[in-house]
């Protein structure tokens, strides 16, 4: 086995290592960002590390002016603008019904987070990602703006809003469990 041969083994080993250590942590976040929904998350996490491998075997990902520093985060980066995408592609296909199915498993779950991912599920697709990359993911404002492709002021803007919007969605529901 030649040099190119080795060199690819050893990013495919350094990519297993990102995925090892980073799918976990994806997958609650697109739990948040589907609100709950398991199947869309799992295929939102996959999506996101299929183009992260895509970059990964790219000979300028090992070094250049277009090296990326922090791959964890850029994944997570990915992820969220994918869903972005997607949301955006989903709206105009979407259907109204009459009946909504009764969601499955729900059962186990505390009643907290039942409450929670449904406001979540009923705030637009913007409103989710800021919430989740700021209160989830523990982001700051100008990490928020650079996932989210917009300016600081407008995270602050859409993050206050959000927030608003929640509390508005949980109503007296968000005393019930402050108070636990």
């Amino acid at each position: 086995m030649g040099r190119i041969g080795a060199g690819r083994e050893a990013k495919d080993a350094e990519f297993l290592e990102l995925v090892s250590s980073r799918t976990g942590r994806l997958y609650r976040s697109a739990c948040l960002l589907t609100s709950g929904d398991t199947h869309y998350a799992e295929d939102l996490v996959q999506e996101a590390l299929s183009r992260m491998y895509v970059l990964w075997r790219r000979s300028a990902w090992t070094g250049g002016r277009d090296r990326i520093d922090n791959p964890a985060a850029y994944t997570h980066t990915v992820m969220v603008r994918t869903f972005l995408a997607q949301q955006r592609r989903r709206s105009s296909g979407e259907r109204p019904t009459e009946a909504l199915p009764e969601p499955a498993g729900r059962e186990a779950d505390s009643t907290l987070r039942l409450t929670l991912l449904d406001a979540l599920g009923r705030m637009p697709a913007k409103d989710r990602a800021v919430l989740v990359l700021r209160y989830w993911e523990d982001r700051s404002v100008e990490e928020t703006a650079e996932v989210l492709r917009v300016s600081s002021g407008a995270v602050r803007t859409r993050t206050s809003r959000a927030l608003a919007r929640l509390r508005t969605l949980l109503g007296d529901s968000l005393a019930e469990f402050a108070a636990r």
